[in-house]
């Protein structure tokens, strides 16, 4: 079965590779606002949903699948930073400390009213980092487009300590839930 991406993330695009997927990526280009007292793992699910729905009229019979990772700490939703002084901010709430990583995975149907949708949840744990090892990790460039200013396959695997769930939902795209999302819909029955 092929499908349709409907993310521009390049780690969303190894991870189907990776487990054998045949996709096509076209990218949503949506509002990605949270809205006043939006519970967070709500904003990563409505986020899922309108990917996957912005783009499902050009996917023909294929389904799509539309995803968005978030970090929380205290209860507040860190996204991608805005500049490099925001990375900094991030990774110095983040040091020392326990998060969650949520990612919300939408899988829209054709002629379908509405998607088949799971939220995961990771919790990470990160030692403390000194102020020049942010410094490094920003100047690297590698925070400016990921959720929490941090990639756990990248430069921050040297400072994670610890996680309780799945790897790949930190990353971005927890596969499993992608398969069994597929699997129970074309096999008729729901996840």
């Amino acid at each position: 079965m092929s499908l349709v991406l409907a993310s521009a993330s390049p780690r969303r695009r190894e991870l189907l590779a990776a487990a054998g997927f045949t996709f096509e990526v076209i990218a949503a280009d949506i509002n990605e606002q949270m809205r006043a007292d939006e519970a967070p793992a709500d904003y990563a699910r409505r986020m899922a949903v309108e990917k996957a729905g912005a783009v499902r009229h050009k996917a023909g019979t294929r389904p799509v699948l539309g995803a968005d990772t978030i970090v929380v700490v205290d209860l507040a939703v860190l996204g991608k930073p805005v500049d490099d002084a925001d990375a900094v901010r991030m990774l110095t709430l983040l040091s020392g400390r326990m998060h969650a990583v949520v990612t919300a995975v939408a899988v829209w149907w054709p002629a379908t009213d509405a998607p088949d949708v799971a939220v995961e949840t990771t919790e990470v744990w990160m030692r403390e980092m000194s102020s020049d090892e942010i410094a490094a990790a920003v100047a690297s460039g590698e925070p400016r487009d990921k959720a929490g200013a941090y990639a756990i396959q990248g430069f921050a695997s040297r400072w994670i300590t610890r996680i309780e769930g799945a790897y790949d939902t930190v990353v971005g795209l927890p596969v499993s839930t992608v398969d069994r999302l597929l699997r129970h819909r074309a096999s008729g029955a729901y996840p």
